[in-house]
């Protein structure tokens, strides 16, 4: 059974993947349409009166499963200070039970920007003058249009403080100001109020905004995170509300791994026979295709869908947790060879078969 401590922590990860299936029977009007009737995202990206790119509408961030729990991943590892690197390793290592999107319901902060937050969605309405994003967990946004600058010093937000303007067809974004209370991913990268992002929006066509987020922050990483976060339209469906209720009940159940888990060591024969890529049967909500498993000091690493570098912790011989997946359960066959592996959730058990 998949404990307390993994089931909070997957199902925050998840919190927007139920989305696809609301007001399924509600078409979006005024988008463009095929002769079946079906969305046409390919068409040309619309524009309003004055020729200004339209960013309108109601978008999927969808983020690498990778990034939801390193957003370091295309880092070099002497590129985050041992303070950042030391915080990662104790959050991930107890299963992000301290993270405050679960412990005090605080906002997403900078990990809804990205699109790794408890909103997967976000609904985008355009002005002249400002632009404003609105998620799905009452969190929001202002990108001021107006020709103003970012604040010198301004009020520490979990969202920030943002500015825009336009470079062509492209909005260039620029944000300060954040609080630094949260966390960056739920693996749990820190961050604090020197925190500066720019983004780059376009786009490309009906259906499709090419954004490149670029994340700086001195205090933690020695040179800037550039990630490629593409969004794509979510057509014929709506918001849906998503409201953290703090619960001080809780906290006392989030005990990351338990005395005697932490105590687990498992023999570096066992570990080698672990070691290779495992297909997902059917498909997942995070859209994880497959994950690789490797072995260095002794320590098992997975990277999913072919990238980033997750510790494994071990919860015994056999049974694992990348918190993400919950817990890994490598199964091996009569002869002693690992045949597949299941990942327990909260969701459930999905199957991946180890390729030959």
């Amino acid at each position: 059974m998949v404990r307390t401590a993994c089931s909070v922590s997957i199902c925050v990860v998840l919190a927007g993947v139920p989305a696809a299936a609301q007001w399924l029977h509600q078409p979006t009007v005024g988008i463009p349409r095929d002769a079946e009737g079906q969305p046409k995202l390919d068409a040309p990206a619309p524009k309003l009166p004055d020729g200004t790119p339209d960013l309108s509408g109601y978008w999927n961030q969808p983020l690498l499963p990778a990034y939801l729990l390193d957003i370091t991943t295309d880092l070099p590892a002497d590129a985050i200070t041992p303070r950042a690197s030391a915080l990662y390793a104790q959050r991930l290592s107890e299963f992000g039970k301290d993270d405050p999107a679960t412990i005090g319901c605080l906002p997403s902060g900078p990990r809804n920007i990205i699109g790794g937050g408890t909103a997967a969605r976000v609904r985008i309405v355009q002005t002249p003058y400002v632009i404003a994003a609105l998620f799905e967990d009452l969190t929001h946004r202002q990108i001021h249009l107006d020709g103003r600058s970012l604040p010198d010093d301004p009020n520490p937000s979990f969202m920030g403080y943002s500015v825009g303007k336009w470079e062509g067809d492209t909005l260039v974004v620029e944000t300060n100001g954040f609080n630094g209370r949260t966390w960056l991913d739920f693996g749990g990268h820190p961050y604090g109020e020197h925190l500066k992002t720019i983004e780059r929006w376009r786009r490309v066509s009906f259906g499709r905004i090419e954004r490149e987020v670029t994340l700086m922050d001195g205090e933690f990483y020695k040179q800037p995170m550039v990630l490629q976060l593409p969004m794509t339209f979510a057509a014929d469906t709506d918001m849906l509300e998503y409201v953290c209720a703090e619960n001080p009940k809780t906290r006392p159940h989030l005990v990351g791994r338990t005395e005697q888990e932490r105590k687990v060591v498992v023999r570096p024969e066992l570990l080698q026979r672990y070691v290779g890529t495992y297909e997902a049967v059917g498909s997942l909500e995070l859209g994880l295709r497959q994950f690789t498993v490797s072995l260095e000091n002794d320590q098992l690493f997975v990277a999913l869908n072919g990238k980033g570098r997750i510790r494994m912790a071990p919860m015994s011989d056999t049974t694992f947790s990348p918190r993400l997946l919950g817990t890994v359960e490598f199964m091996v066959d009569a002869s002693g060879v690992v045949t597949h592996a299941l990942a327990h959730r909260a969701e459930g058990t999905a199957r991946f078969n180890r390729r030959r």
